[in-house]
């Protein structure tokens, strides 16, 4: 039998983490598969291959999105920047304060010299901040829409933004907040903006929801309607096809039949697929079955949970995700849906299947090896 100190090492032994960077990507390691083992995963995740940084296996644009609070994002882009053609850091707030009166907060975490670094390792890459419309009332949204010179003024004040800060445009994240209500008159609003920008030479992304809402095959918030009217205007849509299951319904966060649906429906004659940038989430869930509860996980947390518990990853076939089970101690079962090699894989395969870019939330929180698929 073995003594004590022999079961601790091979406990520890087991479960190893590479630290060097390798000189094959991770399909050459064999890496995308349906069966992967946690060992594997734990072993592997942060060797990403050296020699390829710089190359890019998808044509379509990528846009990867970054926040301050998980700062590992910044490095990915500096790394990988290559592989990314838009980078969008959740960096800003616009608020109204008053007729004709707009005020942007955020810009204290705008990091200059991080710019500068990611634009010297990549020359074609876009950096294109994330703008709340935070603070608004109804009647806010209803005196700017009211109002040509509010719409102007706005207008005007973005591209100066952009000009003055050295961005090279923006996304803009407004579209769920009127709940499907006023959508002409912020169609309107979108359209103006959007000309303010491309004349300044500047990119205007747009987030928009699911077109089949997740769960019922409802349209969802945005449709095919809203999209005819905007495509030829706005540069990319950032499309949410993520967060697809609840802690009340849970299950996988981005099932791929619905993925594909979500494309189809928006654009079914293929006028624009390469606007459209299909979300991937580089996070995952973590669904408790006690009291229907469920938290985002991110690559750190997956890892730990997978050298706690080194559960069996199963793979569903018709939704194209892995997930696993674990008990707490005392806290009952759980499921982890988290992104792996193949279901990236797959993801950018349908991708390139519709002709669409791809947009990924976000950058800090996924395995280092998974930009070697991009």
């Amino acid at each position: 039998t073995l003594s004590k100190t022999d079961a601790k090492k091979g406990a520890t032994k087991k479960l190893k983490e590479k630290m060097l960077h390798s000189d094959k990507n991770v399909q050459d390691r064999g890496l995308v598969v349906v069966d992967p083992k946690a060992k594997d995963i734990i072993l592997e995740h942060r060797s990403y291959c050296s020699k390829k940084m710089k190359e890019r296996h998808f044509s379509g644009d990528v846009l990867g999105y970054i926040t301050p609070w998980n700062s590992h994002g910044y490095d990915i882009a500096k790394i990988f920047g290559n592989k990314f053609t838009l980078i969008s850091p959740v960096w800003l707030q616009v608020k109204r304060r008053g007729k004709e009166r707009f005020q942007f907060t955020g810009l204290h975490d705008a990091d200059k010299g991080w710019m500068k670094d990611v634009r010297k390792t990549s020359k074609n890459i876009k950096i294109v901040p994330r703008i709340l419309f935070d603070g608004w009332t109804y009647q806010d949204f209803e005196s700017v829409f009211g109002s040509e010179d509010e719409i102007e003024e706005l207008s005007k004040n973005v591209v100066l933004l952009a000009k003055n800060e050295n961005f090279d445009g923006f996304v803009v994240e407004v579209w769920s907040q009127l709940g499907n209500q006023k959508q002409t008159e912020l169609i309107h609003l979108l359209i103006h903006l959007s000309e303010a920008l491309r004349e300044a030479q500047l990119k205007l992304i747009l987030v928009i929801p699911p077109a089949v809402a997740a769960g019922t095959n409802q349209p969802g918030m945005f449709t095919k309607k809203e999209f005819d009217q905007l495509a030829s205007a706005i540069d990319s849509f950032s499309l949410m096809t993520y967060d697809y299951s609840t802690p009340q319904r849970p299950g996988p966060n981005s099932p791929l039949p619905w993925v594909r649906a979500c494309v189809q429906v928006l654009d079914p004659d293929s006028k624009w697929r390469n606007k459209i940038l299909l979300g991937l989430n580089f996070y995952g869930m973590d669904y408790s079955a006690l009291g229907a509860s469920g938290e985002p996980i991110l690559g750190s947390r997956y890892i730990e949970t997978l050298k706690e518990h080194k559960p069996k990853i199963v793979w569903d076939e018709q939704i194209a995700e892995h997930y696993f089970e674990y008990k707490r101690n005392k806290g009952g079962k759980h499921a982890v849906f988290y992104p792996t090699l193949k279901s990236i894989q797959l993801r950018l395969e349908l991708a390139k299947e519709l002709g669409t870019g791809i947009s990924i939330w976000e950058l800090g929180q996924g395995l280092d090896y998974f930009y070697d698929l991009l």
